[in-house]
């Protein structure tokens, strides 16, 4: 797929989902997502990526998921199967470890962090787009969890959206490699302008 200039100033970070229960080795959610993140040597991808991104002066984009509380989806009319897991699980739970930024990827000052998303895009009754438009961003780059759900989702809704769209297929992880497959040789071509490994993709920052 083409590949793009990155100018920091109409460029954004997109961070999905940076949750100890995804990314640390006793959250929740990690044994699930553990063989394919190591398999593309994700978590080290991610640091590389946020360091690169930081250097490049491009504005980064906390886009984190809702975190349960008591009585999530109780009342819902139609909560999917991956919100009812969730509470179930009581996956990134307010207050609570699991629920916190992983210390690799903390906020730093001049960092957005878009309100909560309850399902899969990070557009999706967020202010993500709002934000994006204020900052003066037009190209999005994706990185974090999960890569068939709240990235496939947030790209393809950003798209739709009118910006250009850059997942970094080594920077993210699925729960199986069937999922990762779909998400960047099935999926991703159809919605995103350059889907690229974190190499590639430090090479069109510089």
């Amino acid at each position: 797929m083409s590949q793009s200039k990155y100018e920091s100033g109409r460029t954004g970070l997109l961070l999905v989902d940076p949750y100890n229960d995804f990314l640390a080795e006793q959250g929740k959610l990690w044994p699930y997502a553990k063989e394919v993140a190591e398999s593309v040597n994700m978590l080290s991808n991610l640091r590389t990526v946020m360091d690169a991104v930081r250097q490049s002066d491009i504005q980064i984009f906390f886009v984190p998921h809702h975190r349960w509380e008591p009585g999530d989806y109780e009342n819902w009319r139609h909560p999917n199967p991956t919100q009812l897991a969730s509470a179930r699980r009581q996956s990134f739970a307010k207050d609570s470890w699991g629920g916190m930024f992983h210390d690799d990827f903390q906020p730093l000052k001049g960092d957005v962090i878009i309100k909560e998303h309850w399902a899969q895009s990070g557009f999706a009754n967020t202010d993500l787009d709002q934000q994006l438009k204020q900052h003066g961003i037009q190209n999005i780059i994706l990185v974090g969890m999960l890569a068939n759900t709240c990235i496939e989702s947030t790209g393809r809704y950003g798209m739709e959206l009118g910006y250009q769209v850059t997942l970094v297929k080594d920077a993210t992880a699925a729960f199986s490699h069937e999922a990762m497959h779909a998400a960047h040789q099935i999926n991703g071509p159809t919605f995103a302008h350059s889907i690229l490994t974190t190499n590639e993709l430090i090479s069109n920052l510089k």
